[in-house]
C-alpha cells in the first residue's frame, strides 16, 4: 500500500468512522484512499473552518479523536481557527493538509506551503501539540502513531501531518499497529492522601469543577465524592452541567453569568478549603481573578496539566493526573481517613437550599418587558423545558451564552458545549453536525446568534447532504448582541464606529433555500414541548428563525466590570 493508505488504515484501526473536509488536487491520493476504504466516511463541508469545527463537536461530545483534511495553501490555513479552538479547549482532533510535490518546493507552485512558502508546518505548530511534514515514506507510521497519541495522551488537543503529494503515492511495507489509544489515567497517592486529610477537617469547603472533568468523563465520579463529603459544587461556565444542578449541593456556575448563589458562598464567604478540579481559574470563571476567591486555609488543585496548577492562584496542594482517577481514589482515602478519625459528616445542603432560595426570589423579579417578541431568558428556559432531558445543547459565542448559562439547567452531564476557550464565533453553527454523528440516539439542538449564523450557516447544507437532523435555534435581533450591549454597559460608551447592526435576514428562508426545513417564530410561547417533538420527530436538519427582543440585557454586566478593570 502507499502511505495515504497507510494512514487511512490506520486511522480505521483505531475506530474512526468520519472524516470532515474539502477535496483539492493535493489530496486526491487521501480521498481514493478514503474511497476504498469502506469503514471510513467522508464528510464534505462547505468551508474547512467547518470541517474542523465538526471534528472538534465530533471529538468533543464522542471523547474519541476526529478528523478533518484540506488541501494545500489556503485550504489549509482555513482550518486555523477551528484548530486553535480545539487547542485552547484540549479537545482531541487530527488535521491532514495536502502539499504539492517536494521535487517544487521553492518554484512557485500553485498553493505550496513548505518551508520555502507560507510555512504551514510551522503555522500550525503554534497552535497544535504536533505538526509534522511527512518527507520519508520510512517514516510515514511513525509520524501519524505519533500525532494520534499526542491527540489522546496528557492534556488532549489537535495535531497536523502535512501530506506533500509524491510522499503520498509512495509504497510502504509497514504494518498496522493497533497500539495508539493510551488508556493511563494517573494520579499522586500521595498528593491524594494530603488532600484527604485537609478535606475531612475542612469546616467550610467547597468543590469547583471545571471542563477538565468533562474531558475526563468524570462526572459520576465528582458526584460521588461531594455526596461523601456533603460539600457544595459550583462548576465553570464550560463546566456547565458536569455536576447536576437539581442536586441540594448544587451551586450552578461561577463567573460569567453565573448563579448568585455560587458567587455568594464562595466569594462573599469565608470558604477554609476550596478543591478545584479541572480548571485553570481564567478570566471568566474567576471575574477578572478575583482574589476574594482564595480560600483561607488551602486550595486542592487537581488538573492533568501541570502548567494550570497554582498559575493563578496559590495551591497548597497540587495534585497532577487525570480528574477521573484522582476523584475516585480521593473517596477511598476520605473514607479511610474518616474511619481513622472517627470524623462525622455535617451537610451543607441546607446553606446552599438557603443561598438558591434568594437566588429564585431574585430571579422572580427579573423584569421581562411585554414586547411582541421573544425575550431571550425565556426562549433558553423555553427550549430546555421543550426538549428531552438527554438533549446535546451548544451555546455559541455572543450574548447567548450567558442567556444559557443562568437560565438553562442541565441534570444530565455532557449534555452542553461552548468552546469558550478560544471564543470563535460560528463553531456552534457546524460543531453539532459533527457531535450528532458521534451520538445519533440524541437530539443535538444548537443555540446560534445571527451574527455567527450568517458566519457558517452554509454548514446547513451539510447537514442536509447527509441527513444529518441538527437543529439550530437562531436568536435573530438584527445585530452583534454582544458588542451592542457591551458597548453601552461601560461607563463611557463606545460609539458604533464599526457598526453592530444590519439588516435583517429571514433565516427561515434561508434554510429552505439550503434544503432544510425553515420555521420563523415570532411570537412569545411558540417554543412548547409540541413544538419541538413535532421537529425531533420528523428527523430532517431544522433552522428555527426566533425572533427576539434585543434590548434585553443580557446577564454580562460583570464581565463589563473585568474588562473595564484590565485595560
Amino acid at each position: 500500500m502507499n502511505t495515504a493508505e497507510l494512514i487511512v488504515r490506520t486511522l480505521t484501526s483505531l475506530g474512526t468512522r468520519y472524516i470532515f473536509g474539502i477535496p483539492g488536487g493535493a489530496i486526491e491520493d487521501l480521498n481514493t484512499a478514503i474511497f476504498n476504504e469502506k469503514e471510513l466516511t467522508a464528510i464534505v463541508t462547505k468551508h474547512e473552518e467547518g470541517a474542523a469545527f465538526m471534528a472538534d463537536g465530533f471529538a468533543r461530545v464522542s471523547g474519541e479523536l476526529g478528523v478533518c483534511c484540506a488541501t494545500s495553501g489556503p485550504g489549509a490555513s482555513n482550518l486555523i481557527t477551528g484548530l486553535a479552538s480545539a487547542y485552547a479547549d484540549s479537545v482531541p482532533v487530527l488535521a491532514l493538509t495536502g502539499q504539492v510535490a517536494t521535487s517544487v518546493f521553492g518554484k512557485g507552485a500553485l498553493q505550496e506551503s513548505g518551508a520555502e512558502g507560507v510555512n504551514m508546518v510551522s503555522i500550525f505548530k503554534t497552535f497544535t501539540k504536533y505538526s509534522g511534514m511527512l518527507i520519508n515514506e520510512k517514516r510515514a507510521q511513525y509520524m501519524i502513531h505519533k500525532a494520534i497519541r499526542s491527540a489522546l495522551s496528557g492534556p488532549r488537543g489537535p495535531v497536523h501531518l502535512n501530506l506533500p503529494i509524491n510522499m503520498m503515492k509512495k509504497e510502504v511495507n509497514d504494518q498496522i499497529g493497533h497500539a495508539l489509544k493510551t488508556a493511563i489515567r494517573l494520579f499522586d497517592r500521595q498528593g491524594v492522601k494530603e488532600a484527604a486529610r485537609k478535606l475531612v477537617t475542612a469546616k467550610h469547603p467547597v468543590i469547583i469543577a471545571g471542563w477538565g472533568v468533562s474531558l475526563s468523563r468524570g462526572a459520576y465520579e465528582l458526584l460521588e465524592l461531594a455526596q461523601l463529603l456533603q460539600v457544595p459544587v459550583a462548576t465553570s461556565p464550560k463546566g456547565k452541567g458536569v455536576f447536576p444542578e437539581n442536586h441540594p449541593l448544587s451551586l450552578g456556575v461561577l463567573g460569567f453569568a453565573g448563579n448568585p448563589a455560587a458567587s455568594e458562598y464562595i466569594i462573599e464567604e469565608d470558604v477554609d478549603v476550596m478543591l478545584a478540579v479541572g480548571t485553570s481559574f481564567n478570566e471568566m470563571m474567576t471575574t477578572g481573578w478575583n482574589q476574594k476567591l482564595a480560600p483561607s486555609d488551602a486550595l486542592i488543585h487537581i488538573d492533568i496539566n501541570h502548567e494550570s496548577i497554582g498559575k493563578n492562584y496559590t495551591a497548597e496542594i497540587g495534585l497532577e493526573g487525570d480528574a477521573r482517577a484522582t476523584l475516585k481514589e480521593l473517596s477511598k482515602e476520605i473514607l479511610e481517613e474518616r474511619s481513622a478519625r472517627g470524623i462525622k459528616v455535617f451537610s451543607l445542603a441546607d446553606r446552599v437550599a438557603l443561598l438558591k432560595g434568594r437566588e429564585r426570589e431574585n430571579d422572580a423579579d427579573t423584569e421581562v418587558n411585554e414586547t411582541a417578541l421573544y425575550h431571550p431568558m425565556q426562549l433558553v428556559r423555553d427550549l430546555r423545558a421543550s426538549c428531552p432531558e438527554e438533549t446535546i445543547f451548544f451555546a455559541d459565542m455572543g450574548n447567548i451564552m450567558a442567556w444559557a448559562t443562568r437560565y438553562m439547567t442541565f441534570e444530565v452531564p455532557y449534555c452542553f458545549y461552548m468552546a469558550m476557550g478560544f471564543g470563535s464565533m460560528g463553531y456552534a453553527v457546524a460543531a453539532p453536525v459533527g457531535a450528532k454523528l458521534a451520538r445519533p440516539d440524541r437530539p443535538v439542538v444548537t443555540m446560534v446568534g445571527d451574527g455567527s449564523f450568517q458566519m457558517n450557516g452554509f454548514e446547513v447544507a451539510t447537514a442536509v447532504n447527509y441527513n444529518i437532523p441538527v437543529v439550530w435555534v437562531v436568536f435573530n435581533n438584527s445585530m452583534l448582541g454582544m458588542v451592542y450591549h457591551g458597548r453601552r454597559l461601560f461607563q463611557k460608551r463606545i460609539p458604533d464606529g464599526l457598526t453592530p447592526h444590519f439588516k435583517q435576514v429571514d433565516f427561515a428562508k434561508v434554510a429552505e433555500g439550503l434544503g432544510a426545513r425553515g420555521i420563523r417564530v415570532e411570537k412569545p410561547g411558540e417554543i412548547t414541548p409540541e413544538f419541538m417533538a413535532d421537529i425531533l420527530r420528523e428527523g430532517r436538519p431544522t433552522v428555527i428563525d426566533v425572533l427576539i427582543d434585543k434590548e434585553a440585557v443580557p446577564p454580562i454586566h460583570a464581565r463589563i466590570k473585568t474588562v473595564e478593570g484590565l485595560t
